[in-house]
C-alpha cells in the first residue's frame, strides 16, 4: 500500500511539474494566472512567484492587478527575500492606498526591514531603518491588529542598539581606555535612560572611572576621584540592592581613602 501511495504521489508531482513548465513557457497569460494562483494558494511560493513575475506587467491597469501585485510581494516575503518584498509591498501601498490589503502590506513591508536587521555586533544602519519603518506604520495605523507585534519588534530592535552601545563602552574598559569607556557609558545612559542594561552600565562606568582615577596623574587625580565617587553614589541611589554593590562599595572605599591621602599630601 505504501509503495502504491508513493508511486501515486510521484505521478502527481511529475504532472504538477509538467504543468508548471508548460505554463512557464506558454504565451497564454490566463493559463499562467490560473496556475500561479493555484500555486500561491498551495504555498508554492517560488513557482508562483516565477509565473506572477511574468504576467504582472501585462495586467497593469486592469482589475486583477491589485491582487496580483499583493500576491507577487507575498511570494517574495515568504521566500525570505525581504529587501525585494519590502520594496513590492511599499509599492503596493503607494498604488492601492485604499485596498483592504494596504494595512497588511504596510506592516509586512516594515517587518521585512526588521528581518534585514543584522546581529548587534555589526553595523546597525538597517536596524535604525527598520525602527523608523515600523514607527511609521504604528503612526499610520494606531488601531491596527498588528500594533502589538509592531511594538514588540521595535522593542527588540531598540535593545539591539542598546546592546551595541553597551558593548562598545564595555570594550573600551576591557582594553583599558578608561576615559573613552566613561564617556561612552555616560552617552549610553543619556541615550537609553530606560534600558534594562542601566544597572550594568552604571557599574561598569564606575569601574572605568575608578581605574581612571587611581591611575591618574596628580594634576587630574582629585577631580577624577570625585567623579568616580559621584558615580558610586549614583549607582547606590538607583540600585541599592544591585548585584554589583559589594564590589562597588570596595571601590568606593578605596577611592575615598585615595582622596584622603591625596588631600593630605597636597
Amino acid at each position: 500500500m505504501k509503495q502504491a501511495f508513493y508511486i501515486l504521489l510521484l505521478a502527481v508531482l511529475l504532472v504538477s511539474c509538467s504543468d508548471f513548465q508548460k505554463a512557464l513557457k506558454s504565451e497564454d497569460v490566463a493559463e499562467k494566472f490560473k496556475l500561479g494562483n493555484e500555486l500561491y494558494e498551495a504555498g508554492k511560493w517560488s513557482k508562483a512567484y516565477r509565473l506572477l513575475d511574468q504576467i504582472l506587467p501585462k495586467y497593469r491597469g486592469k482589475p486583477q492587478a491589485e491582487k496580483l501585485t499583493f500576491m507577487h510581494a507575498m511570494c517574495s516575503y515568504q521566500m525570505g527575500d525581504y529587501y525585494i518584498s519590502s520594496y513590492h509591498f511599499e509599492k503596493f501601498t503607494d498604488i492601492y492606498p485604499k485596498s483592504e490589503k494596504s494595512e497588511e502590506a504596510a506592516f509586512l513591508a516594515a517587518k521585512g526591514f526588521y528581518f534585514n536587521s543584522p546581529i548587534y555586533s555589526k553595523e546597525q544602519k538597517e536596524t535604525v531603518e527598520a525602527i523608523e519603518k515600523l514607527q511609521l506604520f504604528v503612526n499610520a495605523y494606531p488601531n491596527s491588529e498588528y500594533l502589538a507585534e509592531a511594538n514588540t519588534l521595535v522593542k527588540e530592535l531598540d535593545f539591539k542598539l542598546e546592546k551595541k552601545a553597551f558593548e562598545i563602552a564595555k570594550q573600551y574598559d576591557q582594553i583599558r581606555d578608561f576615559k573613552a569607556s566613561v564617556k561612552s557609558f555616560n552617552n549610553f545612559l543619556l541615550e537609553f535612560p530606560g534600558s534594562t542594561l542601566r544597572n550594568k552600565a552604571m557599574y561598569y562606568r564606575l569601574d572605568a572611572a575608578f581605574n581612571l582615577a587611581i591611575l591618574s596623574i596628580d594634576e587630574l587625580k582629585e577631580e577624577r576621584l570625585n567623579d568616580a565617587i559621584s558615580y558610586f553614589k549614583a549607582l547606590k541611589k538607583a540600585y541599592p540592592n544591585s548585584e554589583y554593590m559589594e564590589d562597588a562599595i570596595k571601590m568606593n572605599e578605596e577611592l575615598e581613602e585615595e582622596l584622603r591621602t591625596f588631600s593630605t599630601k597636597s
